[in-house]
């Protein structure tokens, strides 16, 4: 059984539709149900802690985003604005610089309850249309745990990283991280 996000089910031989999640901003009420989806997705070495998703969601609100069913948040992304060629190391401090040209995706998670049903890139396109809006040039994110070709099918190409100190901080992630861009074309 489903619990949450919407999805098409077969009942008997009749189609019944179950509402579609609205993608919305992320709300402090909403931090117990990203933490549980935080737990459910990632390995332990990514997860962030109570305070930490806290202060990164009053610090950057409005690019903050879940995907809310009936049921409650069952999806989210955290990003926030930066520089092309800047990784924040896991576990650091998330920072603005004064002229940002690019959307970093920081943290993407679907409950396992709405995995398959278009959560994670509709909360991406999402993301890329802000970034749009807003005139960045890029978009970029570090893929985890055997994601790349997720990112990849959403447009997303591996990138070298030519400053030492950003390599170093893209070996803070786990396993194979990869650093990822794509550009982004103004609407």
């Amino acid at each position: 059984m489903i619990h949450g996000c919407g999805r098409l089910i077969w009942v008997s031989s009749d189609l019944v539709t179950r509402p579609s999640p609205s993608v919305r901003l992320m709300r402090p009420g909403d931090l117990a149900s990203v933490a549980a989806i935080q737990a459910d997705s990632y390995h332990p070495h990514y997860l962030e802690d109570d305070a930490t998703l806290r202060a990164r969601l009053n610090e950057f609100p409005d690019t903050a985003w879940v995907a809310q069913g009936p049921a409650g948040v069952c999806a989210y992304l955290v990003a926030y604005r930066s520089v092309l060629g800047k990784i924040t190391p896991l576990g650091g401090h998330f920072h603005s610089p004064a002229l940002p040209n690019c959307l970093y995706l920081h943290d993407l998670a679907v409950s396992t309850a709405a995995a398959g049903q278009g959560l994670g890139p509709a909360l991406v396109s999402h993301a890329l249309a802000v970034a749009r809006q807003e005139g960045l040039a890029y978009c970029a994110l570090v893929s985890v745990q055997g994601s790349q070709a997720f990112w990849q099918r959403l447009g997303f190409r591996a990138t070298t990283l030519d400053d030492p100190r950003e390599r170093q901080h893209l070996a803070t992630y786990l396993g194979a991280a990869v650093y990822m861009t794509q550009a982004l074309a103004a609407n």
